[in-house]
């Protein structure tokens, strides 16, 4: 991608973070970025891995996260400012890309115990689908747990059909995995971190690193090939990482 075009779309990133209360339109987006409406669409999914709405709408999300943690405004306030005109959208909407309502969110400080997995049960399947891989941190990057997720598109948000939580780099392995083509989602946040937001710096860009690979195919009878993530520095282009992850570090636990 040209330098020009990702300039273009963090001009448009930084309209979003100035006006998370308002309407913005994808006219309004593409005349910042310069571009064709739908050159601008295009343009910014291959950027960001995701569309403009759905990336302002998890700019939004983050926004509220912080909000929950670090004031005392009403989750109906909250909604407001983060440009919902009904606290139920906003609620409905945090819970299918956090994982819990925004008032268990608050309740628990952000630190989610475990998450709710896909109803189906794919442990009781008489099938076995298991994927290995590698996480690969660069010597610069600070060391801490990894989040490694397998998610039914390219970011984070919702509910994965299974994850797990690494000490640290180094090999995976995630079990009973359901058929079809799924992305292997994964960030970290160095220790350091977790014990200065008290167990996640939920989607801040504060040393976060990601990485991903997919889509992989899982189907019964072939044993898929195993993947190696490179966690890389989180860029301003990068969707947030919404999903409210288990929390603390010592309770983190497989649900492979």
């Amino acid at each position: 991608m040209v330098a020009s075009s990702v300039n273009a779309i963090l001009r448009v990133i930084e309209e979003m973070h100035r006006h998370l209360d308002q309407e913005l339109t994808i006219n309004d987006m593409a005349r910042t970025a310069m571009f064709s409406k739908f050159h601008f669409t295009r343009v910014f999914s291959e950027v960001t891995g995701t569309s403009p709405r759905r990336f302002l709408s998890a700019l939004r999300l983050q926004e509220a996260k912080g909000l929950l943690l670090t004031t005392e405004l009403t989750v109906a306030d909250i909604s407001s400012q983060v440009g919902y005109s009904s606290v139920g959208t906003f609620s409905s909407r945090f819970k299918a890309c956090v994982g819990v309502s925004p008032s268990r969110f608050r309740e628990v400080r952000g630190n989610v115990r475990e998450l709710d997995l896909d109803p189906a049960d794919h442990r009781a399947s008489t099938h076995r689908i298991s994927l290995r891989g590698r996480l690969v941190l660069p010597g610069d990057r600070p060391i801490g747990p990894v989040f490694v997720g397998l998610f039914p598109s390219s970011i984070p948000q919702g509910r994965p059909a299974r994850y797990l939580v690494a000490d640290g780099p180094g090999p995976f392995e995630l079990h009973h995995l359901p058929e079809g083509d799924w992305h292997v989602l994964a960030h970290s946040i160095p220790y350091s971190g977790l014990s200065a937001s008290g167990g996640d710096d939920h989607g801040t860009r504060n040393a976060l690193s990601v990485g991903r690979r997919g889509p992989v195919t899982m189907q019964v009878g072939v044993r898929p090939m195993p993947v190696d993530i490179l966690l890389r520095p989180a860029d301003p282009w990068d969707p947030p990482v919404l999903l409210a992850v288990p929390g603390d570090a010592a309770g983190w636990k497989s649900a492979a």
